[in-house]
């Protein structure tokens, strides 16, 4: 399993080149995908029903799916132990990039 880089990032425009290299396997993508949209619907479900303690599965869903594409398909250690908030920044992107059309899920 892949170690976390040791290059230090200041700014985001320079982490995602990164962040993108360490989600290469489509798998690991659409597992990010899935947690992102399961997230979302975390959101939908506590306005819905107007109870907040849905927002108690967002980490959850949300990281659950995520590292556990690190783990079994990228076989690497998720950027978030290192860089939280880009990583968390990076997520979201990508998933906007996804929805674009500007990355694939399948290749």
């Amino acid at each position: 399993m892949n170690d976390v880089t040791t290059q230090r990032f200041e700014r985001f425009g320079d982490f995602y080149p990164y962040y993108l290299e360490e989600h290469a396997d489509p798998r690991c993508r659409v597992m990010h995908f899935v947690g992102s949209t399961g997230v979302i619907g975390v959101v939908i479900a506590a306005i819905v029903t107007a109870n907040a303690w849905w927002l108690l599965a967002m980490p959850l869903v949300g990281y659950g799916f995520a590292w556990l594409g690190h783990y079994v398909f990228e076989k690497n250690k998720p950027a978030t132990f290192q860089y939280p908030l880009y990583s968390l920044a990076g997520d979201w992107v990508m998933y906007a990039d996804i929805l674009r059309g500007r990355i694939s899920l399948f290749r």
